[in-house]
């Protein structure tokens, strides 16, 4: 099977800087995130071509940065369901709601895809020991992937992090440390294990998780018939994956693979946590950091994104917004979903939900929208979000009192 990658150079997202790609490379020099940028002339694929391919990212690899299938570290990551929505939707007046479910891929959350790309790219470049910060998925799947790549790993997250990410650290062989803080604490201690040679891949330090996350806005497209929904909502911590979203969709647009409008993008925060939110709001490029930053959604508690500029820059040039939505909401959402639909989501993409029908009942959505939400990972992962009566315990030659 052929094997090639289009990939061309790095470029900074802010000053446009031109890096080299086959060297590890983290922050650009004027500290901002590195992109990386393809040869698009030089794709000759069609997309009956990557329809005829197997079922998982990596069909897509001419748009990834992995140039020898020799170094691709996989477990069979990509291509998750879109699921429609119909009851919940109808009860929110969003009858064309869908969810991209990635609670199904490897590690049980989207960041498999990350870990899968940005871990392949480093074996690649021979980088043989990672570090970061984590709020745990991240973690849990860099930790796994290294392992199964080879790489050493050394993993930093906060006390409040779910403990399950922290077995799946642990099992595989990461150097785990906890600290009692947040996001922002664990990255200053991870910084120390950068000084002693351990290689940054926290959130767009290094380039090549984007590439990874940005497999969502592929699959979403091709698994819509080559076409765009109306809107997507994210759950926006970092914010890799809308970034990700973003760049997929440009690219498929510069390949002529994809034509008109772009889905307007819509970065969901908790309000506990919203500094992008803020930022829309006032107008800003940059999103100052949140004080006292705290929500039952762990995976979006960042309190100072390293790509805010990058993130009000997708919602905004693609007409979308930015919503805050409360915890207690959140949890009622979730298990309202899971009730109508069956489909257990993550505190992270029922925040989505509560944005869907925030935005109906302000108008912003008038209902006849296509509009898909992302569930970025397994509820399994939170126990602590589990809303339930306890069911009684009945001796063993009980009756069942129906």
């Amino acid at each position: 099977m052929e094997w090639k990658s289009a990939l061309s150079h790095l470029e900074c997202g802010r000053c446009g800087r031109w890096h080299e790609a086959d060297k590890p490379q983290n922050l650009c020099e004027c500290g901002s995130p590195l992109l990386a940028r393809y040869d698009l002339d030089a794709i000759s694929v069609s997309r009956a071509d990557i329809g005829a391919r197997p079922a998982n990212l990596w069909r897509y690899r001419e748009l990834l940065p992995v140039r020898d299938s020799a170094n691709v570290v996989t477990l069979g990551e990509g291509m998750t369901p879109i699921l429609p929505l119909p009851s919940y939707g109808s009860r929110i007046g969003v009858p064309k709601l869908l969810v991209k479910d990635e609670a199904q891929l490897p590690t049980g959350s989207f960041k498999a895809r990350g870990a899968a790309v940005g871990v392949s790219r480093a074996r690649e470049l021979g980088i043989e020991r990672i570090t970061m910060p984590t709020n745990g998925n991240a973690g849990a799947a860099w930790a796994t992937y290294a392992a199964r790549g080879g790489l050493a790993s050394l993993i930093v997250m906060p006390k409040d992090a779910p403990a399950i990410t922290r077995m799946e650290c642990a099992l595989p062989g990461a150097r785990l440390y906890i600290v009692d803080g947040l996001i922002g604490d664990a990255g200053r201690l991870a910084a120390q294990a950068v000084a002693d040679c351990w290689f940054n891949t926290a959130t767009l330090k290094e380039p090549y998780r984007i590439e990874g996350k940005k497999t969502m806005g592929l699959e979403i497209v091709e698994q819509l018939g080559w076409r765009v929904p109306d809107v997507i909502l994210y759950p926006t911590g970092g914010g890799v994956g809308l970034i990700g979203i973003r760049k997929a969709l440009d690219e498929l647009v510069a390949l002529g693979w994809l034509t008109g409008r772009l889905p307007r993008l819509v970065a969901v925060q908790s309000s506990g946590c919203a500094p992008i939110v803020r930022a829309f709001t006032e107008g800003t490029d940059t999103a100052a950091p949140w004080a006292d930053a705290a929500t039952v959604a762990f995976g979006i508690n960042v309190a100072s994104a390293i790509g805010d500029f990058r993130i009000l820059s997708a919602i905004r040039d693609t007409g979308g917004t930015a919503v805050a939505v409360d915890d207690v909401d959140i949890l009622a959402e979730q298990t309202a979903c899971a009730m109508a639909e069956g489909v257990l989501m993550c505190p992270e993409g029922a925040a989505t939900l509560v944005a869907v029908a925030q935005l109906r009942e302000s108008g912003w959505l008038d209902g006849s929208e296509e509009v898909v939400v992302l569930n970025t990972g397994s509820d399994l992962k939170y126990p602590h979000t589990a809303r339930y009566d306890e069911p009684p315990l009945l001796a063993k030659d009980a009756v069942l009192p129906l």
